[in-house]
């Protein structure tokens, strides 16, 4: 089990470095590269917005990567390898059908009804 929170707390790191990236970016192209540059550092610009963009495609990487590998580090709840059904409970109960008429005897009758007059 502690595999799994070390996946965990690197999953809630990656998590909110993500956060951090993708609130930083501004969808029109401003975001921190704008309060950063100037009119003058254009190519500066231009880096921070490639430097976010991907960071954002690595740590999204990362995260699923992460997500992948804890869930083949989990062995479930108690860690024993009880099945859920027993052997002894697979079969269904059996149950018996009623015995149907013999041919030579009756049918309880039914009373015919009648159609109704308008």
């Amino acid at each position: 089990m502690s595999n799994f929170i070390i996946f965990l707390v690197l999953i809630t790191i990656v998590c909110f470095l993500l956060i951090i990236v993708v609130m930083v970016q501004n969808p029109k192209g401003g975001g921190l590269s704008s309060s950063l540059g100037g009119s003058t550092q254009m190519g500066g610009v231009q880096k921070t917005t490639d430097f976010l963009d991907k960071s954002t495609w690595v740590l999204a990487a990362t995260l699923i990567a992460l997500i992948l590998l804890s869930s083949l580090s989990f062995s479930g709840g108690s860690g024993d390898n009880k099945k859920i059904i027993d052997a002894s409970q697979s079969e269904a109960p059996k149950t018996e059908t009623p015995a149907a008429p013999k041919a030579d005897e009756k049918a309880p009758a039914t009373t015919p009804v009648a159609p109704v007059k308008k």
